[in-house]
């Protein structure tokens, strides 16, 4: 499912115009975003968590030379499934 499908979907399901939906998906976007930038958690109750991890400077390999590089330590988001997610998805 793509951005547009998804659009599509909250149309159908939740009545609203497409434009309506398409606002609606993209103030979410941007509300987990700017959340995550500042720092912060997005935790949605059954459905799961968004947050900001630190991945440590290493080292690691260039495939196609064999040589040793240096990885940098940088922030990456993750999402963190929940439960009721989990459950669902495992039927």
């Amino acid at each position: 499912m793509n951005k547009a499908d998804l659009v599509a979907k909250i149309t159908k399901d939740a009545g609203l115009t497409k434009t309506e939906a398409t606002k609606a998906v993209n103030a979410f976007i941007e509300t987990v975003t700017d959340a995550l930038v500042k720092g912060e958690k997005v935790i949605l109750v059954g459905f799961g968590t968004f947050k900001v991890v630190e991945r440590k400077a290493r080292k690691g390999r260039n495939p196609r030379t064999g040589e040793t590089i240096k990885i940098k330590a940088k922030k990456s988001p993750k999402f963190v499934p929940g439960k009721a997610l989990k459950e669902k998805v495992a039927k």
